[in-house]
């Protein structure tokens, strides 16, 4: 009799358990991929070039960002001591926007400070294009893998009516999956490239505008250093 009562309470763990992993139903991801079908390859496609793009700007900005302050006074005191020659080698020697602002800069000393400031704007310039390399790329990312994840999503609907209206009066749950299936899954993956590129793409943008800070700081700084009577 004990036996049969503790026979009775476990029977309801089974059906739970039982219910909770159905047969022949996987959840892994790469199942759940191919089931999106060939919408997937481009959003696959699409995240593997963000998360490219990102690493690659990051470290990049990181480095242009990376700026020794002390590298200005220096550049006074060789200005000061009339050693230009000096000043354009510590320029050089430094790897970062900033330094190569300078740089053109000081090869223009001697002329109005209106060129001065018109050659080192435009070495400015070229060093935020390169720092902005890709990031219009990551923008589309952001925008583009939702609008592909919503395009896998109305062709899985028209795949399931169009499986509901060939079946007649024969419509099974398990006809229609494989459009179901397609509509679900390339909706999450597209909003999950999109949102992880969009987040990517501000991380970026914050970035670059505080190396884009410092660059105008040392651009003002040795502009007023210019400007000092001798």
């Amino acid at each position: 009799m004990f036996k049969l009562l503790m026979m009775q309470t476990d029977m309801p763990q089974q059906v739970v358990a039982a219910a909770a992993q159905p047969e022949g139903i996987s959840t892994k991801f790469i199942d759940l991929a191919f089931k999106g079908g060939w919408i997937m390859v481009p959003i696959i496609l699409l995240s593997i070039i963000a998360v490219y793009i990102f690493f690659d700007r990051y470290f990049a900005i990181k480095k242009a960002g990376k700026f020794d302050t002390s590298l200005l006074d220096k550049v006074k005191i060789y200005i000061t001591g009339g050693k230009i020659d000096a000043a354009v080698a510590l320029c050089k020697s430094t790897d970062n926007p900033a330094s190569r602002m300078l740089e053109k800069g000081i090869s223009r000393i001697g002329r109005p400070l209106t060129d001065v400031n018109a050659a080192i704007e435009i070495v400015g310039n070229l060093e935020i294009s390169k720092l902005e390399k890709g990031l219009p790329v990551l923008a589309s990312v952001a925008g583009g893998a939702p609008m592909l994840g919503f395009l896998g999503t109305v062709m899985g609907m028209i795949q399931a009516f169009y499986d509901m209206s060939n079946a007649g009066n024969n419509i099974d749950v398990t006809l229609l999956s494989a459009g179901i299936y397609q509509a679900m899954v390339t909706t999450v993956a597209g909003l999950i490239v999109g949102i992880i590129a969009y987040f990517a793409y501000n991380i970026l943008v914050a970035n670059v505008e505080k190396v884009v800070f410092k660059m105008e700081a040392t651009t003002s700084e040795f502009m007023d250093l210019l400007n000092e009577p001798a």
